[in-house]
């Protein structure tokens, strides 16, 4: 009786996340122009165009190491390649529907299909969410405790409270290195789910393999910018602008990310026009082709699960 009832759940469940990935992505089809973005990809310059897709190739593989991280941090036996299937559906779905969506939701849905028990799952996404901030936080301390960020007059952080910030940010991921090499107490429950803190060789990995993704990302946008901004300042504004994106938590960071780099590069030579539109095709190759593709693997792989869940269980036993 119990078992059918958790069954009719499940199945409830199951079609309320489907029914709230429709409506998140009905939600961000209608913020986007696509006028706008069809013009962009008509005039856009071939080159930068044709580079900054390699680079999304690479970026979206990069992350895709952070849950084979996860994997060697967890030891689950799932196929490399279901992994890093994965995190790119994640990944694609995250950047333009939310961490809870995209990284933490997707991720529990496809996961368990694969035949990964939660707790397992737990520790993944908390793993790949943790080397995506390390990296953060290691770039941005090294470009902010520079001076390398441009901080127009009057804006309510000024260059020298950004520098002491960067500071910080250095001085967090030092003692993050320094527990994870000595510290004697390794791991802690957290609601019933165990964590354990990490070998010095993988947090050495998470954050080399983080701050080259974010790097990637600021090249893009360099790239689609026509190099008329110097890389160091183009990504420290993005820095700063994904950190806005994830306070004012708007999807995609629809409107943030433009912002902040047209206040933030406003002392630069380089025209408005241009800076919204190498914004507009970091988002048509960056989040919107993406997730296109992710659309219809997380499809073929919602189809094919079943039958992959029973071929890796059967590998595990």
């Amino acid at each position: 009786m119990a078992s059918t009832r958790w069954k009719r759940i499940k199945k409830i469940l199951t079609a309320l996340f489907f029914i709230a990935v429709i409506v998140l992505l009905t939600l961000y089809a209608r913020k986007v122009n696509w006028a706008d973005v069809w013009q962009v990809i008509v005039h856009y310059d071939r080159a930068a165009i044709l580079g900054s897709l390699a680079l999304v190739v690479v970026s979206y593989l990069t992350y895709g190491v952070y849950d084979l991280v996860g994997q060697a941090y967890c030891g689950h036996k799932l196929q490399k390649r279901q992994v890093m299937l994965v995190s790119f559906i994640c990944y694609a779905f995250n950047l333009t529907l939310s961490t809870w969506v995209g990284g933490v939701a997707m991720r529990y849905r496809l996961y368990s299909r694969l035949g990964l028990a939660a707790d397992t799952i737990t520790r993944i996404f908390s793993l790949s969410i943790a080397t995506n901030w390390l990296g953060y936080v290691l770039v941005a301390g090294i470009v902010y405790a520079s001076g390398l960020t441009p901080v127009p007059e009057g804006w309510f952080i000024g260059e020298k409270t950004l520098q002491i910030i960067g500071i910080g940010l250095l001085s967090f991921s030092v003692i993050y290195l320094a527990l994870c090499a000595f510290s004697s107490r390794r791991e802690w429950t957290i609601k019933g789910h165990s964590l354990a803190l990490p070998s010095l060789r993988m947090a050495l990995i998470q954050f080399v393999v983080s701050s080259a993704n974010w790097m990637v990302m600021g090249t893009i946008i360099w790239l689609l910018m026509a190099q008329q901004v110097a890389w160091p300042a183009v990504f420290g504004v993005l820095l700063i602008s994904s950190i806005a994106g994830v306070i004012i938590h708007i999807p995609a960071g629809v409107g943030v990310l433009e912002t902040v780099f047209l206040t933030l590069l406003a002392g630069e030579h380089i025209g408005h026009s241009t800076v919204l539109a190498a914004l507009l095709a970091y988002r048509v190759i960056y989040f919107i082709l993406p997730l296109l593709l992710a659309l219809v693997l997380y499809l073929w792989l919602e189809a094919r699960a079943r039958r992959l869940r029973r071929r890796n269980l059967q590998q595990q036993a």
